[in-house]
């Protein structure tokens, strides 16, 4: 059995509450966060051309973290915003996803072994309107579903507002379970548990959590989410 510590965040392109944009700010969080893997959301410019927005080569420096590299190349650190931060982890391949819906949506998808065992990781940022949701979390599975099996996880902002009868919940309770959901969003008072993680296959969550330090406050609208994973 192998813990990892796992967490999602939403950086918000690196603006802060303050509205100013201080990558060495959200860096400073996720030092403080310190994670074996994580996802994170609107690390991208998304106007005039997709850009990555991090210094991963400090990433890598000062907190030993490696961003899943695209296939081809390109200026952007992720995938329609996403991004997978790895310590310590092979790479087998990688999925870049285009999600259906009104707004530009997608998910990176990064199968990998961790100290010899498969892993799924999928980081994602689901639409704003509850009919693209469902919509994206149709797409999501059904790729999965043609994919060979090995624990998963999935974390990401699903913008999911609501209980966990929504369309977009019911569908990835097929695949998915041990949800972590905790209020994220806003930072300031966080209220709604919009940044979420779950599980498949012999795997498990535990001891999650909101990361809640005054420097996270500051560094973007949502808090990081974290919580320790297993594999079993």
């Amino acid at each position: 059995m192998t813990g990892l510590s796992v967490a999602t965040w939403n950086i918000h392109k690196g603006i802060g509450r303050d509205r100013r944009r201080d990558l060495d700010r959200t860096a400073a969080v996720i030092g403080e966060i310190a994670p074996d893997i994580m996802a994170l959301q609107e690390a991208d410019t998304r106007f005039f051309g997709r850009k990555g927005l991090l210094d991963l080569d400090a990433l890598g420096r000062e907190h030993g973290l490696v961003a899943v590299a695209l296939p081809g190349g390109s200026p952007a650190h992720g995938w329609h915003g996403n991004v997978l931060l790895l310590r310590e982890a092979e790479v087998d391949a990688v999925h870049r996803v285009d999600l259906p819906g009104l707004e530009p949506r997608g998910a990176l998808i990064a199968d990998l072994h961790h100290k010899g065992q498969p892993l799924r990781i999928i980081g994602t940022h689901l639409g704003l309107l509850p009919a693209s949701r469902a919509a994206q979390t149709r797409h999501l599975l059904a790729l999965l579903a043609a994919m060979d099996k090995r624990p998963a996880l999935l974390m990401g902002d699903l913008n999911e507002w609501r209980a966990p009868g929504s369309a977009a919940f019911r569908h990835l309770a097929t695949h998915f379970r041990d949800t972590v959901a905790l209020p994220s969003y806003p930072a300031r008072y966080p209220l709604a548990p919009l940044d979420r993680m779950m599980v498949s296959g012999p795997a498990r969550l535990q001891h999650g959590a909101v990361h809640d330090t005054s420097l996270a406050r500051r560094a973007s609208d949502h808090l990081p989410v974290k919580a320790q994973f297993w594999l079993e």
